[in-house]
């Protein structure tokens, strides 16, 4: 009996569970990350700045929406439509508020036959939908409408992202001072957006021309915080450098030049 006790000496000892099974997590987020091409923005001034040369796919990424009356306005959310229409599949919407314009998604691209809706009542029953539908590989994004997100939370979203190779949008919403400043507390988010009205090029005629907006990276893991003037998202989800800016000399290009 005593010999099923006893263990040579030169045999390794036996990993734990929890080492066998962070091995395996470990080896699973590795090996989906070298097949998942970064969904690029298709402006090279963005791409370039981009660590991969694009947006992470199946990775979490924050959306805050910024200027005046910045609870009120959608920009934020036309950004997130923006990116979810460049991407294949239906999109899982989780919101609180019954506020959500489809035909303004459809102006950015996501159309409404690819958006299904799902309602809760408060953040904590939002983000266990937005976790639930990072489980479902068939789903092109999953986009959650929230205004807290602890460090612990966001970190089960972005595993759970990694895993199933969905992307997640997390648009952070607030309604006063107080839930604006939670929005900038840290998450396991792999960037972190925020969108703002800016002011449009001249128009030949009133209602002709394209909303501009101000995008910043304010985080980027593996990146450095950049900002861009950029036209909002067309019918197809894409954002456009002004006519005016494209014309301009590349500032960065210029330096190098001058420092040559």
């Amino acid at each position: 009996m005593t010999r099923h006790l006893l263990r040579s000496a030169s045999s390794p000892p036996a990993a734990s569970p929890a080492v066998a099974e962070l091995r395996r997590q470990i080896e699973r987020l590795e090996g989906s990350a070298q097949v998942r091409p970064p969904l690029p923005f298709g402006i090279a001034a963005v791409d370039r700045h981009l660590p991969g040369g694009g947006l992470a796919r199946g990775a979490l990424h924050e959306v805050v929406e910024a200027g005046p009356a910045a609870e009120f306005a959608g920009s934020a959310t036309l950004f997130a439509a923006g990116i979810a229409a460049r991407l294949k599949g239906p999109v899982l919407w989780c919101l609180t508020r019954r506020d959500l314009f489809a035909p303004g998604l459809a102006l950015a691209g996501l159309a409404p036959g690819r958006v299904i809706y799902v309602e809760g009542g408060r953040d904590r029953d939002v983000l266990p939908l937005v976790e639930e539908g990072l489980r479902e590989r068939g789903l092109a994004a999953v986009v959650g409408e929230v205004t807290r997100l602890s460090l612990l939370a966001s970190r089960r979203l972005q595993l759970a992202a990694e895993a199933s190779g969905v992307t997640a949008l997390l648009l952070r919403r607030w309604w006063t001072v107080a839930e604006k400043d939670v929005t900038a507390l840290p998450s396991a988010a792999v960037t972190r957006w925020r969108i703002a009205p800016a002011a449009s090029e001249p128009a030949p005629a009133p209602g002709l021309g394209r909303v501009q907006w101000q995008v910043d990276l304010m985080r980027c893991r593996g990146g450095a915080p950049c900002s861009w003037i950029l036209e909002a998202c067309d019918e197809t989800g894409r954002l456009a450098v002004p006519a005016s800016l494209a014309r301009r000399p590349d500032s960065a290009a210029l330096r190098r030049a001058v420092t040559r």
